[in-house]
Formats: structure tokens, C-alpha cells, sequence
């Protein structure tokens, strides 16, 4: 009995091969992926194993589990941090401040995307510059003019730095992202009857909402980790942030380690809590600018 074979047609093996390479495309953008995030998660795996041992436990075998799991570490950076009153200022004067951030910097976009005027570009040109500030550089005037119109060791102190130094970052990515929208989008509002500010808050307000999630974040991981200017700008005790608490474990000759990660882990739980809160919206806002890019 004589078995007929037949070619295989070139189409197939073409489609075989493409799919075979899809595969191991796609398997090693998962490694890469994997291993990307094992590298970030690590220091804070880290961080947290450690904030169970003891001080001896620790300098003995800084990379190994814990024998015996020291709970009162985290009791001694609750007091020793002050974090019941630290918390409550670092969330109320970010929480402020992003609000406001995110509310002058969204009506700024706004009249710089969709606005045609004189002085446009300059004005943008203006707000990008400050992204090229350093921090460090504006302590000291900053200390002054907050000394001379009265505000030095109060919350303002604060709020008015967090606003300005977050401007420049929220208006960059709110106006880049409002100005892909179309024009026949105003166009039909303003036929309905809609007025500017009907229209912003209605209409272009609720479309930004996925980069709205974004610069939420970032004003918030910037507001939530500042020190420079809570130590400068700020010598009441009832009225300092987090960060600073975290520096009352390093002492004149010896730090508590085990109790400061214990403390870090404390600030670092709300910073991940709000992440995983508004990432659907960060997914969205990436999704988006991948398909208008």
C-alpha cells in the first residue's frame, strides 16, 4: 500500500511561524515584565521582613526571615515617629494640596488647549519652566517671604509650596492630553447653549478623568514624601508631617533600624493603597494615549 504525501503548503508553515514567534514574544515581554518587578518589590519585601526583627537579629542576618517576629516594633514607630499627629497633618496638607493643584492646573490646561490667544506660547513656556526649578535652590527665599507675610510654622506654609512646585507637571500632562480632543466636541455644546465653564466642567473635565488619575498620584507621592520644606518651614511640633517623624530614629550615635522600617512600612501602606485605588483609571489613561499616539 503506497501512502501519498503531500507538501505542506507554505501558507501554513508562514502562519506557523508567525505565531511561534508571536508566542516567544510574548513570553519573553512577561520575563523582562517578571523580572522588572522583582527587582522593585525586593527593597520593599525587604524593608518589611526586617521590621519584624530585632536590632541583634538584624545586624546578624540582615537578608534572612525572621527566628522570632518582634511585634513591638512597630509600637515603638508609632511613638516614636508620632505618627498619629504626623499622619493626620501629612494627609490633610497633601489632601489640600492636591485638590487645589489639580483644580488650578485643570482650568489653566484648559485655557491653554482649547483657548487661541496672545501670549499663549509664552504663558505655556512659563508654567514648563518650572519643571526646570530645583527644590533646593528656593529654601531659603522661600523661608524669607514665608517669614515676612506671617505664615512661617502654619499650614499654609506648606500648602502654598506643594501647589507651586506641583503646577508645572499637572499642566504639562492636562494640556497635552486636552488638546487631542476634537473641536467638534465644544462646537456641539455651545450649540445646546453650554457656556465655557459649562463646557470645561461638564465635558472636558470628565474626558481628562484617566490623566486626571494620574497627576492625582503623582501630586499625592510628592506631597506625602516631601521633607526639605516641612523641616525648613515648619518648627511646631503639632504641625510637622511624616517624614520628619521618620527622622527621630536616627540619633547622635546609634539608629534603630528594625523600628524605622517599621515606621516606613506604616507610611508606605496608604502610598499603595491609593496606587491600587485609582490604577484602573491609570490603565485607562495609558490605554487612551496608546491609541491616540
Amino acid at each position: 500500500m503506497q501512502v501519498d504525501h503531500q507538501p505542506v503548503p507554505r501558507k501554513e508553515i508562514n502562519e506557523s511561524t508567525a505565531r511561534f514567534k508571536k508566542r516567544a514574544t510574548r513570553v519573553l515581554i512577561y520575563l523582562i515584565l517578571m523580572v522588572f518587578a522583582i527587582v522593585n518589590a525586593y527593597p520593599i519585601i525587604w524593608m518589611i521582613v526586617n521590621s519584624f526583627k530585632s536590632g541583634q537579629e538584624f545586624a546578624l542576618n540582615p537578608f534572612g526571615l525572621p527566628t522570632e517576629w518582634v511585634w513591638a516594633n512597630y509600637v515603638e514607630a508609632w511613638f516614636t515617629a508620632n505618627i498619629n499627629t504626623y499622619f493626620f497633618n501629612s494627609v490633610f496638607l497633601g489632601g489640600v494640596a492636591v485638590i487645589l493643584t489639580v483644580l488650578f492646573g485643570a482650568l489653566a490646561s484648559y485655557f491653554l488647549a482649547r483657548f487661541q490667544f496672545k501670549g499663549q506660547k509664552l504663558l505655556y513656556s512659563f508654567f514648563i519652566l518650572g519643571l526646570l526649578v530645583p527644590i533646593h535652590a528656593t529654601l531659603v527665599p522661600m523661608f524669607i517671604l514665608m517669614q515676612t507675610i506671617g505664615l512661617l510654622d502654619t499650614r499654609l506654609a506648606l500648602i502654598f509650596p506643594y501647589i507651586a512646585f506641583n503646577l508645572s507637571i499637572t499642566i504639562f500632562l492636562l494640556t497635552s492630553f486636552m488638546k487631542s480632543f476634537s473641536k467638534e466636541i465644544e462646537e456641539s455644546a455651545i450649540m445646546d447653549g453650554a457656556g465655557v465653564f459649562k463646557i470645561f466642567w461638564s465635558i472636558i473635565l470628565p474626558m481628562t478623568r484617566p490623566v486626571l488619575a494620574t497627576v492625582i498620584i503623582i501630586n499625592f507621592i510628592n506631597n506625602w514624601n516631601e521633607f526639605s520644606f516641612a523641616l525648613v518651614l515648619i518648627n511646631d511640633d503639632l504641625l510637622s508631617t511624616l517624614p520628619l517623624g521618620l527622622a527621630n530614629f536616627a540619633g547622635q550615635h546609634s539608629t534603630n533600624y528594625t523600628a524605622q522600617m517599621a515606621a516606613l512600612t506604616i507610611v508606605l501602606v496608604p502610598t499603595i493603597l491609593f496606587y491600587l485605588f485609582m490604577e484602573k483609571q491609570i490603565v485607562e489613561g495609558m490605554t487612551q494615549g496608546a491609541v491616540k499616539g
